[in-house]
């Protein structure tokens, strides 16, 4: 019997509730749609869901600017379809994790116009308050990050952009509001959070000016066009420097062991998650967060078996040193914030074989997976060609600042803003082969364009027909992981640490040990594992492979296709 909580076993699958399912037709994602789709899910063989933020919010930021911590947007529904979506989702054990967003609210929210209306009022000090501006930080997302409020005569601080204005959390009054919205959530039966941006939560108190020669459009745009080792070392450089006083600041820590000592009060293991790599947040591992995410793996150009080595033996390394209990990994590719897995780790050439390898890698791999709603259908990057289609706030921004400020021609500017905007990544959900790949009515405007792909088989309802598909060896790879108590909680041995060919490991549980090969070859190779000691004189009985395979196999000697995943069970008799 497994001692594990049912966070380190489980696949979660991110909804971004705005793109997943429109269940009234208005062109919005809802809870409505989310809940139709529940039966999707349960067959897909996912276990848990985060849902990103719900919240009533002016969306200036996609819903993480939250004008009330205790409600449902309503695009999205009431609070009674929630809970209809939450007992739903429970009543097919599925879990779900609400996004908590600690470190701002909207300027819209009732705390942030009370707080604004003078200096005396009662929530005067819920927020950040400067007379003049005390130093040149930037906002991460829009330039300055000192904004002036008439009605104080002040500046305030935004770590986001402005319509975001960040919390005062040295004052014990916002910390008991927050935590009131907290149990809120967790009284009426969600699972846990996963927590947004939790290391700018606090500021350098000394308020310390960054050196970096440029402001935040100037240094986008340096990026962009930084082609030279030196101008890339240097863009590495300039993006810490500039913010290195506004996140990873003293204050952290107490504050995720008292959100940690709430959840601990309610039964059912809820669980915390953070977005953030760094594993000091899991504090001993067991008084902060449950878990972080491996970041550091998909920080790459490219996914190759010497990065995935590198990261495996650094990232498990750090958990196994936590000193009341081991830290637990969790792995993913992909999110809301950066682009599709299908496009940012494949090519032109191999990109279907590229998307089952790194399927494989994140389902294989020990720890926690996190995929994100799309990826199992190969949804790619959709590249806007008009800056009304935008909706990220932050590409707007920069398209003008860049067209007004420094004389880019529009037409550049409109390329440059379709990479960087977080709206390529964010398109509907495409269900089926109509229009609007089913994600509403054919003659609604959808808050964003749907990618057109989904006429060429990208889609759920094609997918499902067809048993060769990606949805179905997403399908076929999640029973495999549900069934083999090896990939669910097994230790990861590596094996053979030079070739950049294929990577393989074995999981190894009390009750079975598993050889995992990933192929990162355009050639057949050989593979001989007779000599490893878990696998010495044993036979290997196939579980899972992406290529044809003839029946019966059982010699740790034998030949792999171009980009196959294997996995087989080592059999002792």
């Amino acid at each position: 019997m497994s001692s594990l909580k049912w966070w380190q076993t489980a696949v979660f699958y991110q909804i971004y509730p705005r793109s997943f399912a429109d269940g009234n037709g208005d062109g919005i994602g809802d809870f409505k749609g989310a809940t139709e789709k529940l039966d999707y899910l349960t067959a897909l063989g996912v276990d848990a869901i985060w849902l990103s933020p719900h919240f009533p919010s002016p969306n200036w930021d996609c819903g993480y600017d939250i004008s009330d911590y205790c409600s449902v947007a309503p695009e999205y529904g009431t609070l009674d379809d929630f809970k209809n979506f939450l007992n739903e989702s429970h009543k097919r054990n599925i879990r779900v994790i609400l996004d908590l967003v600690l470190n701002h609210t909207s300027d819209e929210h009732p705390w942030f116009i009370e707080s604004k209306s003078s200096r005396d009022n009662p929530k005067a000090d819920w927020y950040v308050w400067v007379d003049a501006p005390p130093n040149n930080w930037q906002s991460c997302f829009d330039g300055n990050a000192w904004t002036y409020a008439t009605e104080r005569d002040q500046y305030y601080y935004h770590y986001f952009m402005k319509q975001q204005p960040d919390l005062n959390w040295h004052n014990p009054k916002v910390k008991q509001a927050m935590w009131d919205a907290v149990r809120f959530w967790l009284d009426m039966g969600v699972d846990g959070y996963r927590l947004d941006a939790i290391g700018t939560i606090f500021e350098d108190p000394n308020l310390t000016p960054h050196t970096v020669p440029m402001n935040l459009a100037e240094l986008r745009r340096f990026s962009e066009l930084a082609q030279t080792p030196e101008d890339m070392e240097l863009k590495e450089k300039y993006w810490h420097d500039m913010f290195k006083h506004q996140w990873g600041q003293d204050g952290v820590h107490e504050l995720m062991k008292e959100l940690r000592s709430i959840l601990d009060e309610y039964d059912g293991d809820r669980m915390l998650v953070g977005e953030d790599d760094n594993i000091d947040y899991m504090g001993n591992g067991k008084d902060e967060l449950h878990l972080v995410f491996n970041f550091p793996l998909m920080r790459t150009e490219k996914l190759t078996p010497e990065h995935i080595r590198k990261n495996q033996t650094e990232r498990l390394s750090s958990l196994q040193a936590l000193s009341a209990e081991k830290g637990w990994p969790c792995n993913t590719l992909g999110n809301h914030d950066c682009s599709r897995i299908y496009t940012r780790f494949g090519s032109k050439l191999h990109g279907p074989e590229l998307a089952r390898l790194h399927a494989a890698l994140v389902l294989t791999l020990k720890g926690t997976p996190f995929l994100y709603n799309g990826e199992e259908i190969g949804m790619t990057d959709h590249l806007l060609t008009e800056i009304s289609q935008v909706k990220d706030t932050m590409g707007v921004w920069y398209y003008h600042t860049i067209v007004t400020e420094m004389g880019v021609h529009p037409d550049e500017a409109m390329v440059r803003t379709a990479e960087m905007t977080r709206d390529k990544n964010r398109t509907p959900m495409q269900w089926s082969n109509s229009p609007n790949a089913g994600f509403s009515p054919k003659d609604v405007s959808t808050w964003l364009p749907v990618n057109q792909n989904y006429k060429e088989g990208i889609n759920v309802h094609d997918q499902e027909k067809n048993p060769s598909s990606l949805l179905n060896y997403y399908k076929h790879l999640l029973r495999i992981r549900k069934e083999s108590s090896a990939l669910k909680e097994g230790e990861y041995i590596p094996l053979q640490n030079t070739t950049d060919e294929y990577f393989a490991f074995l999981r190894h549980s009390a009750e079975q040990i598993v050889l995992v090969v990933l192929i990162f070859s355009e050639s057949t190779l050989d593979m001989d594992f007779s000599s490893v000691n878990e696998v010495k004189d044993a036979k290997l009985k196939p579980i899972f492979s992406s290529a044809e395979r003839r029946n019966g196999e059982t010699v740790p000697k034998f030949k792999v296709s171009p980009f196959e995943v294997y996995i087989a069970e080592v059999i002792r008799e």
